[in-house]
C-alpha cells in the first residue's frame, strides 16, 4: 500500500458512525419528543415496557456476535486472509437467521403473556408490533459486523441514517392516524412502534443491496479454517460479551416489571395511575440515552482497530487507540451529563410543551438521571476496553453488580410512598456507578499502562462545572429579562436555548484553554488536521 492511500483508522472509523448517530439522534428526537407529546405518558409507558422486550431479544442475539464478527474480520482482513473472512461470514449469517427467527416468534406469539408478565397489559400491541424487528436487525447486525471489521464504517452509517427516517415519517404518521380515528394511547404507541419495525424492513434490504454490489472478489491463496473452528471463535469471543450486555437488558426488563409492580402495590396512595407515574419518568429516560449513543460508535470502532493492532503485535498502537478513546469520552459525556442535570426541568418543558404536567414531574428525575448519563457512557467505554483486552468476562460480572444494586434499590424506595416512581432515578444512578467503578479499577489493572485517571478526568470536571453555572445563569438572567413567567412556554424555551448555548461557549473555550483536547485526539478526524492549525493543538 502507498503512503498516499487512505488507510482507514480508528478515529476516522468512529468519526463516521459518531456522523451518523448525531444525524439519527436529531431524527430519533424528532420523533421521540412529538411522540411524547402526541401519546402522552401511559402511551410512553406502553411504548416502553413493548422496547424493552424487544430490545433483551435484540441483545441476546446481536450484541457480542456482531463484535467477534467485526473482530475476526478485521484480523482477517489485516493478515489478507480473504477467503477466510468471506467464510465467516456466510458461515454467520445462518446463525444470526435462525436467532432473529426464533425470538420473532416468540414475540409475536408470546405477546400477551410478555404483557401480562410486565404488568401491562396495554402493551399486548406493541410487543406484536415490534417482533418482525427482531428479524430483520439480527441480519443487519451480521452484514454491520462483517462491513465494519474491514475498517468501513459507511455501510453502518447510511443504513441507520435509513433506519431512523422511517421510523420518524411512519411511526409519527400512524401514532397521530389511530388517535384521529379515535383508537386508545395503547394503539397509538403500536402505531409509533410499528414504524420502527418499518426502519429495519428497509435498512436490511439496503444493506443487502449494497453487499451484492460491492461483492469483494479479491483473490487470495489462504486456506480457511472449517466452519465448524469458525463458528466456534465467533461464539468463544462473542458469547461472553452477549452475557455481559444481556446482563443488564434482563436486569432492566425485570427492574421494569418490579417499579410497575411496586407503584401498583401502592397506587391507593398515588396522585397518579402507576402507568402515568411511568411513564413520566422514561421522558427522563430518553434524554439520558442521547450522549451514551455517541460513545458507540467509539466503542464499535476500537474494538476492530484495536483488536488488528493487536494481531499485528503493536502494543503501542492499541494503546494510543485505548487512550484516545477515553480522552474523547470524557470530554464529552462529563459536560452532557451535568448540562442535563442542570437545565433538567426548562429542557422538558421546552421539549413537550403538550405535556407541561408530565414534563414539570419528570424534572426531578432528569436531575438525577443527567448525573447516572456520565456513568454511562464511561461504562460503556470501559466494557469496550476490558473486552479488548481479552476480559470479556469481567464486564459479565459489574454488571450483574451494578444490575442487582438497582433491583433491590428500587424495590426498597418504590415501593414507599413517601418516594415512589422517584426512587427509580436514584436507584439508577446508583446502579451505575457501581458497575463503572468496578470497571475504571480492573481497567487500571489490566492496562500495561496505567491511565492516570485524575489527570485525565480533573479539567472536563472543572471545564464542567463552570459550564453547569454559566448554562444555569444564563437562563435565569434570561428569565428575568423576559415577561410572562417562568411557565410561559416562549419565555422559557428562549431562555432555556440562551442557557444551553451559554454553556456550550464557556465549555469550548475552556476545552482549548485548558489543553483538554489535543492535537492527536482529532489527527484521523475528516478536516482534523485544519482543526488542529485552528484551534493551536498541540
Amino acid at each position: 500500500m502507498s503512503k498516499n492511500e487512505k488507510k482507514p483508522s480508528f478515529l476516522g472509523g468512529a468519526a463516521v458512525l459518531a456522523a451518523a448517530v448525531a444525524i439519527v439522534k436529531v431524527i430519533g428526537a424528532i420523533y421521540k419528543i412529538p411522540l411524547g407529546n402526541i401519546i402522552g405518558d401511559e402511551g410512553k409507558a406502553h411504548f416502553t415496557v413493548a422496547y424493552n422486550i424487544y430490545n433483551l431479544l435484540l441483545t441476546i442475539s446481536t450484541a457480542g456476535l456482531p463484535l467477534a464478527i467485526s473482530k475476526l474480520t478485521s484480523e482477517a482482513h489485516a493478515l489478507g486472509r480473504e477467503n477466510e473472512k468471506r467464510k465467516l461470514f456466510r458461515t454467520a449469517i445462518w446463525l444470526f437467521f435462525g436467532l432473529g427467527l426464533v425470538f420473532s416468534l416468540v414475540m409475536f406469539f408470546g405477546s400477551a403473556q410478555l404483557a401480562a408478565f410486565m404488568n401491562d397489559s396495554l402493551a399486548f400491541w406493541s410487543i406484536r408490533a415490534l417482533a418482525p424487528a427482531v428479524f430483520c436487525v439480527c441480519l443487519l447486525a451480521c452484514m454491520r459486523g462483517y462491513t465494519q471489521g474491514q475498517g468501513n464504517m459507511t455501510p453502518t452509517a447510511v443504513s441507520q441514517i435509513l433506519e431512523a427516517l422511517c421510523k420518524l415519517g411512519f411511526g409519527l404518521s400512524l401514532a397521530w392516524y389511530f388517535l384521529q380515528i379515535g383508537q386508545g394511547v395503547e394503539m397509538a404507541a403500536a402505531g409509533a412502534i410499528l414504524g420502527v419495525t418499518i426502519g429495519t424492513v428497509m435498512s436490511m434490504l439496503f444493506l443487502i443491496f449494497y453487499l451484492v454490489t460491492h461483492r469483494d472478489n479479491t483473490k487470495s491463496l489462504d486456506v480457511p479454517e472449517s466452519s465448524g473452528t469458525l463458528m466456534k471463535k465467533v461464539l468463544l469471543i462473542g458469547v461472553p460479551i452477549t452475557l455481559s450486555n444481556s446482563a443488564m437488558s434482563i436486569i432492566t426488563l425485570i427492574d421494569s416489571k418490579i417499579v410497575l409492580g411496586r407503584l401498583e402495590s401502592i397506587s391507593a396512595l398515588l396522585p397518579e395511575t402507576p402507568t402515568a407515574l411511568y411513564g413520566q419518568y422514561t421522558f427522563g429516560m430518553d434524554l439520558i440515552n442521547l450522549p451514551p449513543s455517541f460513545v458507540y460508535p467509539v466503542t464499535m470502532s476500537l474494538i476492530p482497530f484495536a483488536a488488528a493492532a493487536m494481531a499485528r503485535k503493536d502494543s503501542a498502537g492499541a494503546n494510543r487507540i485505548i487512550s484516545s478513546a477515553f480522552r474523547l469520552i470524557a470530554i464529552l459525556a462529563i459536560p452532557a451529563g451535568v448540562g442535563l442535570s442542570v437545565l433538567s426541568g426548562p429542557i422538558l418543558r421546552m421539549l413537550y410543551p403538550a405535556q407541561p404536567e408530565a414534563a414539570a414531574a419528570a424534572g426531578p428525575h432528569l436531575q438525577v438521571l443527567g448525573i447516572a448519563c456520565i456513568f454511562i457512557c464511561l461504562m460503556t467505554l470501559t466494557n469496550a476496553i476490558l473486552q479488548s483486552y481479552g476480559h470479556e468476562r469481567i464486564p459479565i460480572c459489574t454488571m450483574i453488580a451494578g444490575g442487582v444494586t438497582k433491583i433491590v434499590m428500587n424495590y426498597v424506595l418504590v415501593g414507599n410512598p413517601d418516594i415512589n416512581i422517584h426512587g427509580a432515578p436514584i436507584s439508577t444512578l446508583c446502579c451505575y456507578l457501581v458497575i463503572c467503578g468496578l470497571n475504571l479499577l480492573f481497567v487500571w489493572k489490566y492496562s500495561p499502562e496505567k491511565p492516570k485517571y485524575v489527570q485525565l478526568f480533573a479539567k472536563p470536571v472543572v471545564a464542567s462545572v463552570l459550564m453547569g453555572v454559566m448554562a444555569w445563569a444564563g437562563y435565569g438572567l434570561t428569565m428575568r429579562v423576559l415577561t410572562g413567567g417562568e411557565y410561559a412556554y416562549g419565555a422559557s424555551a428562549l431562555a432555556t436555548v440562551v442557557g444551553i448555548g451559554a454553556g456550550v461557549v464557556v465549555y469550548a473555550v475552556l476545552v482549548v484553554a485548558l489543553g483538554i483536547l489535543r492535537a492527536e485526539d482529532l489527527e484521523s478526524v475528516p478536516k482534523g488536521r485544519k482543526l488542529i492549525k485552528l484551534l493551536h493543538l498541540k
